[in-house]
């Protein structure tokens, strides 16, 4: 009735309501199918498909963004777990001779799955897989030419985080390391059904080619003591009787390696590369939190407890951090190239963090 209020019916779900071809969406299996045709029209926009790009989706639901990519690119790869959401793929697309050769379903988790070559990823994940997904392309030979990926907000601005902002964290120089990421576009909640609790945003990743070569072992351990308390000064950190016990645990083993190695090589000229070492130690059960914030980001640990250990190792610990006048520094702060040439000087000095 006009200028009366529409009163809604309470007790009924809105979680399981068939939104498309009869099809239930499930939130608890991240199942968000982006609604919007425009914000669709401009995700393909943004990534610069090209007409002979072989483009891998991930996630395709129904098939709203799936139409599209088709119309760009040479040939699209769908990647898809969900088996009513494969069906409703074939019958939307598989019976039309225009796609029946340009659309190739995979039905499987794409964590499990071994991916084919593409030039061009496009995909709007469920969030829960967000990490590993992101490492996986990232690790996935031949490098693509770029990834144009649908993520909580918040995960994706700890990807486009620059020193000192307060996402930046452990993750954010993780994924740098191998790529090279930019913000989209911002994607409120109500462009999906059904709608998530939470904003999303569109984010470009782009390899790095030639890739920054380290050893990953060595380099994700070194970060796990960076990032145990970000705000703390290097200087703290490195003060810590459980760092120094695991890295001069570490170099011992190092020195007995290569003075096993020398012994055995003294007839030949062959040289041994020691970072390749990776089985060294452990983390000892050290919790890293990327994210933890602290008050008394001022007070460093030197009081003598239990927290530190005084040793001739400590010092040269301490040593390299201020041969690279890195002792006063915060990790929060720290960019890429900095953590890199640090790393670099602990090695230089034989102290590994695997």
């Amino acid at each position: 009735m006009a200028g009366g209020k529409i009163k809604k019916e309470k007790g009924k779900s809105q979680q399981h309501t068939p939104y498309q071809s009869g099809i239930t969406f499930h939130k608890s299996k991240g199942q968000h199918i982006l609604k919007n045709p425009l914000l669709v029209d401009t995700i393909v926009q943004k990534s610069g498909i090209k007409t002979t790009d072989i483009v891998l989706e991930i996630g395709p639901g129904t098939g709203n963004l799936t139409k599209k990519l088709l119309d760009a690119g040479k040939k699209v790869i769908a990647v898809e777990v969900d088996p009513r959401m494969v069906l409703e793929l074939h019958k939307r697309f598989q019976g039309t001779p225009s796609t029946r050769l340009t659309l190739y379903v995979i039905q499987g988790d794409v964590l499990k799955t071994e991916l084919p070559y593409f030039d061009i990823c496009v995909a709007n994940i469920p969030y829960q897989i967000s990490s590993p997904l992101t490492f996986k392309l990232l690790n996935h030979q031949p490098a693509f030419r770029c990834a144009i990926i649908m993520f909580q907000r918040e995960f994706a601005m700890r990807l486009v985080a620059q020193p000192g902002d307060k996402l930046y964290c452990r993750l954010t120089v993780n994924t740098q390391l191998h790529s090279r990421i930019s913000h989209l576009l911002k994607v409120g909640r109500n462009n999906f059904r059904p709608p998530p609790k939470v904003d999303s945003s569109v984010v470009r990743i782009e390899p790095r080619k030639p890739r920054i070569e380290v050893n990953q072992k060595e380099w994700d351990g070194f970060l796990r003591i960076c990032f145990n308390r970000k705000n703390k000064t290097l200087g703290a950190i490195f003060r810590q009787k459980n760092v120094i016990s695991l890295l001069e645990n570490n170099y011992k083993t190092v020195q007995a390696l290569k003075i096993s190695q020398e012994g055995s090589l003294k007839e030949t000229d062959t040289k041994v590369d020691f970072s390749d070492f990776t089985d060294f130690g452990d983390d000892q059960g050290m919790e890293m939190d990327d994210d933890r914030v602290d008050d008394d980001d001022e007070m460093d640990v030197e009081d003598g407890g239990a927290d530190e250990v005084q040793s001739e190792f400590k010092d040269k610990v301490l040593g390299v951090l201020k041969e690279g006048d890195f002792e006063e520094k915060r990790s929060s702060k720290l960019s890429l190239q900095e953590f890199l040439y640090l790393l670099s000087l602990f090695n230089k000095a034989g102290i590994h963090f695997s």
